[in-house]
């Protein structure tokens, strides 16, 4: 279940950076990210991982990362790799950081979340935000809560639907940019890029 997740990235860190480091599907994503979030601009990466290879895109772009990860082991990778930059051991679910941030991502994070969990993520980026603000996140392309598998062990994933997600955008100030349901640049991920009104 989703309080498990931290754990399990934990135990397989390193063969997760090894396997994730190199593989920048989400490329495309990320420079229509960045033509919202100027030069400079402060980045929030929730479930940041090791820095690899997110991270890495956005700081070769001058962008200044804080990245938040549940696991010791993945943010000591990233502190290793960019110490510049300030990382975080955190639930993601509890920090409490200092915004405002011209951006925030979360790729391949949230969506370990439980469906009302992932309500109340999307509440705090909002919150955390500037005016006109990119938040970049992935889900499932429907309501649902289901088990994959990552090394040989079982890994929960859930999503809001459609029209929830959308209700929220509506509540807490944010405009939604674009949505795919299935991209298959990325491997069939559902992906959404919003804005924060000004």
């Amino acid at each position: 279940m989703p309080d498990r997740i931290a754990e399990h990235y934990e135990r397989h860190a390193h063969a997760f950076d090894a396997s994730r480091r190199k593989d920048l599907v989400e490329k495309g994503w990320l420079d229509r990210f960045l033509l919202g979030v100027p030069k400079g601009g402060q980045v929030l990466d929730l479930g940041c991982g090791a820095g690899e290879p997110i991270a890495r895109y956005l700081i070769d772009r001058n962008r200044e990362l804080t990245g938040i990860d549940a696991s010791e082991r993945m943010i000591t990778l990233a502190r290793t790799r960019f110490g510049r930059h300030r990382w975080i051991c955190a639930d993601m679910r509890g920090v409490e950081v200092e915004g405002p941030f011209h951006g925030v991502i979360a790729w391949d994070s949230i969506f370990h979340l439980r469906p009302e969990e992932q309500a109340e993520m999307v509440v705090k980026v909002a919150r955390l935000l500037a005016p006109d603000g990119a938040f970049l996140f992935n889900t499932g392309a429907a309501r649902d809560e289901t088990m994959g598998c990552q090394f040989g062990e079982e890994l929960y994933h859930a999503s809001l639907a459609p029209a929830e997600y959308r209700a929220l955008f509506a509540e807490h100030g944010l405009i939604e940019v674009a949505f795919v349901p299935n991209d298959e640049a990325t491997g069939g991920r559902a992906i959404w890029l919003a804005r924060k009104r000004r």
